[in-house]
């Protein structure tokens, strides 16, 4: 097909097709601790205990998440076995699902026009954090599709689907994932003189049907909690399950007055959306702004500000803080940059602008690779060096040549994280590399934990896993660090050292462990032993 025959649809489908297939390449990626790992491992018991209403770590019961997450996690392992694909498979569909939905919102609302909605897909698949969420799955992803789908069914008045949708977030998170739910219609309503139609009879059947829906939520925390009040549960007893889903783990961490404490900084998420949001933060940023200088002066929509700002309003007032909060938002973002992009962006500008931002991206890749140094991958270099002919050659002009050249450039990049980075850096989560050992060269036998924890090693392991406050007499082999393992030593016990690990907390990097030179430093030990091997 000659290059000028070529029509930017055709671009937008392959590059669709492209950031799903980046999504995909952090499905194989170890799962990484602590969250993911310890989540994976929730539902991997779940399915071994053939018990879907208690969510037990630590050999303990756990309350923090609703169940939600859990169960599609155990239905994947039900299908694909205990692997680090099938945990985040269910993540990875659920937020393709908000792509689609994302697409078919953008499209049904009467002021935007289909470029509109295919560029929103784009940005919304390319923003830096999702993508990293398809690596380290947690909860965003779930709770990412479903809000946007029931935003979209409401939108369409089909309460059954709105409400279903709406239920399952939150059974993933929670009743405050209902504010950009509920936001995002108040605040249309609202803004657009129909706040009567807010007392419709619809949007209480609405509410009645979420409450119906999330009755397995409930009926589960009560089993696990609120029927057995002996248990010790944050250090106490008669702790309600029910309680803690609508008001502690809610309220609680807004306030900071529940069991689970942060630090919140109102700053925050201001600084936060420029790295989590590329490449589009800076066109965000002008895209809200004017939004609101050119209101009252040609057709606007207030849902997708409205379930933006109130949530990111919210956050920022929280006391507990993490990047990935506000991936759920992230299709309402997509959705009003993209409308800027489109309409009202001086081409000149976007071209300058985004160009800085790539070169800035190439440069990251250039330097993490040279200050890094991770182990190469045959395929993910050639899919790197497929990329950069891409986007040299991209057969388009003006705003859209640099629309899919940034898209294509985060490709790129994440192709390398996925493909090289992230891999090589996992080799250093030392309980996920020392169960792969023990599968291997253990074959089977029982390890106990000794001094340390990791959730990596409790879900990849496949044996019997103990946790020891002493170890007991006769041959026993164990995962430690190494101030325990010279605590057995000075204590007359004998050990083999099996294997020795370098450990490093992943999600957590620093210059220090980045840069080859200074890595070795930055590293701690933890040990495979054979305690009384005679």
């Amino acid at each position: 097909m000659a290059v000028n025959s070529i029509s930017e649809k055709q671009v937008w489908r392959v590059m669709v097709g492209l950031l799903v297939f980046v999504h995909m390449t952090g499905l194989p990626v170890t799962i990484m601790e602590p969250d993911g790992a310890l989540y994976a491992g929730i539902a991997k018991h779940m399915v071994q205990h053939h018990d879907y209403l208690n969510l037990v770590a630590d050999g303990r019961d756990w309350l923090d998440k609703p169940h939600f997450p859990f169960w599609m996690a155990a239905l994947s392992y039900l299908l694909f076995g205990f692997t680090s694909f099938a945990y985040k498979l269910p993540a990875f569909l659920f937020l393709m699902m908000g792509a689609v939905y994302t697409y078919r919102f953008a499209k049904a609302l009467n002021v935007y026009n289909e470029r509109v909605a295919r560029w929103s897909v784009c940005i919304f698949l390319s923003a830096e954090h999702l993508v990293i969420s398809s690596t380290d799955v947690r909860a965003e992803p779930y709770l990412t599709g479903l809000i946007i789908a029931s935003v979209y069914h409401l939108y369409k008045r089909q309460l059954l689907p709105g409400a279903l949708f709406a239920a399952c977030a939150v059974m993933t998170k929670g009743p405050f994932a209902l504010v950009p739910i509920g936001f995002a219609i108040i605040g249309d309503h609202v803004f657009t003189g129909r706040w009567k139609q807010l007392f419709h009879w619809h949007w209480l059947v609405t509410a009645l049907l979420i409450l119906v829906f999330i009755s397995p939520e409930l009926y589960a925390l009560y089993q696990q909690f609120d029927a057995h009040p002996e248990k010790v549960v944050f250090g106490q007893t008669g702790v309600s399950g029910i309680r803690f889903f609508f008001w502690d783990s809610q309220f609680g961490r807004f306030m900071n007055s529940g069991p689970i404490k942060g630090h919140g900084d109102p700053s925050f998420f201001l600084h936060t959306v420029l790295w989590a949001f590329l490449p589009w933060s800076i066109f965000l940023y002008v895209a809200i702004v004017q939004f609101f200088r050119r209101r009252g002066k040609s057709a606007v929509e207030y849902y997708c500000i409205s379930a933006a700002l109130s949530t990111f309003l919210l956050f920022s007032l929280s006391k507990f803080q993490l990047p990935h909060y506000l991936n759920i938002i992230f299709p309402f973002f997509a959705i009003l940059t993209a409308k800027y992009i489109v309409d009202d962006v001086p081409e000149r500008a976007f071209r300058i602008t985004q160009h800085i931002l790539m070169g800035i991206m190439g440069i990251a890749i250039v330097g993490l690779w040279a200050l890094y140094r991770p182990e190469i991958h045959l395929w993910a270099v050639i899919l790197i060096m497929i990329g950069i002919a891409a986007f040299i050659w991209l057969p388009l002009q003006g705003t859209a040549r640099v629309f899919f050249r940034t898209c294509m450039a985060g490709v790129i990049l994440n192709i390398f994280l996925n493909g090289l980075f992230y891999p090589d850096v996992l080799r250093y989560q030392s309980g996920s590399t020392a169960a792969f050992y023990a599968n291997k060269e253990l074959k089977g036998a029982a390890v106990g934990f000794y001094g340390v924890n990791s959730y990596a090693m409790e879900y990849y392991l496949d044996a019997p896993l103990l946790r020891y406050d002493t170890v007991p007499a006769g041959p026993s082999i164990v995962f430690t660090s190494a101030e325990h393992r010279d605590s057995l030593v000075a204590g007359g016990r004998r050990i083999k050292e099996l294997k020795t690990f370098s450990q490093f907390p992943v999600t957590r990097l620093d210059l220090k462990f980045v840069n080859f030179f200074s890595r070795e430093s930055s590293l701690d030990k933890r040990f495979l032993i054979l305690v009384d091997p005679f």
